[in-house]
């Protein structure tokens, strides 16, 4: 992270609701939502799911388990948070991870409160939130908030369509742009405002397409989209590449391929999230 210009995002996680690893999801990952970025030297990550593991595994062999970082959440659904409890780096008391939430505000919940009351909390987990709490800083904030942050990027919130509230996310940073825009339920009829808005002429955007249409009418207000919305999308917003995200748990490797090449056949800029990609902007 030396290059004072170097913008990369990273999928640790592109799984949905369950991690489901092993021989049949091995090409597109079976670990839960977790996203890294890279904005020149500083460190931005967006979830916790499984996959925070992977990166908590890394950052302890290869710089000390010491971090700095930005952590944000788009909710705090389960598989969207189950991974903190594992990521090594919070149990370094010099570590600096400044945790914020902006989906809890409105419902009177708070992300210290959620973490240590909920995920690490006995009998559900014997390991307390009290041995992470001096490496973390909490913030709770209103959907919508504009954040600048050390370093030069901008991260642009706006509230999405899901059960409980969720957060999408736009990253700005030297020149580029990327919108994470998972878990999202499209509406029927019209496009989702605010989607578009996190999206608009986007170098890259992640969606939540857990579904494809014709799947969708049994799973209608689980709050997540299709394929095929993730294009409509991606054609009002004026976005240059976009990754589908949230893979369901029952889409296995030739189903993805499946989705892969009919997504492709539409828009040649569209394809699946692949767990451990590195994407550079």
């Amino acid at each position: 992270m030396s290059d004072s210009k170097e913008f990369t995002l990273k999928f640790w996680g592109t799984r949905g609701s369950i991690p489901c690893p092993g021989p049949s999801t091995v090409k597109y990952g079976g670990n839960t939502t977790c996203f890294e970025f890279t904005c020149g030297g500083k460190r931005i990550i967006i979830d916790a799911g499984t996959g925070i593991r992977l990166l908590g595994k890394k950052i302890m062999l290869e710089e000390g388990n010491l971090l700095d970082a930005d952590l944000f959440f788009t909710h705090t659904h389960m598989d969207h948070i189950q991974g903190l409890p594992f990521f090594a780096p919070l149990y370094n008391p010099n570590s600096n991870v400044r945790m914020n939430a902006g989906h809890l505000v409105e419902d009177n919940y708070d992300l210290q409160g959620i973490i240590g009351t909920m995920l690490m909390k006995d009998p559900v987990f014997p390991v307390p939130s009290a041995l992470i709490e001096k490496a973390c800083e909490f913030n709770d904030y209103d959907c919508g908030k504009v954040f600048e942050l050390d370093g030069g990027s901008v991260i642009k919130t706006a509230p999405l369509n899901h059960p409980n509230g969720a957060c999408g996310y736009r990253i700005e940073f030297a020149g580029k742009v990327v919108a994470i825009c998972t878990d999202t339920e499209h509406f029927e009829g019209r496009i989702d405002d605010n989607v578009v808005e996190l999206a608009k002429d986007a170098d890259v955007m992640v969606y939540d397409a857990a579904y494809t249409d014709d799947e969708y009418p049994n799973f209608k207000g689980w709050g997540h989209s299709t394929w095929q919305e993730a294009i409509k999308v991606a054609e009002a917003a004026n976005v240059s590449q976009t990754f589908l995200f949230h893979h369901d748990p029952s889409h296995d490797d030739d189903r993805m391929d499946e989705i892969a090449k009919a997504a492709a056949e539409v828009r040649s800029s569209v394809r699946p999230a692949v767990e451990g990609e590195v994407i550079k902007l």
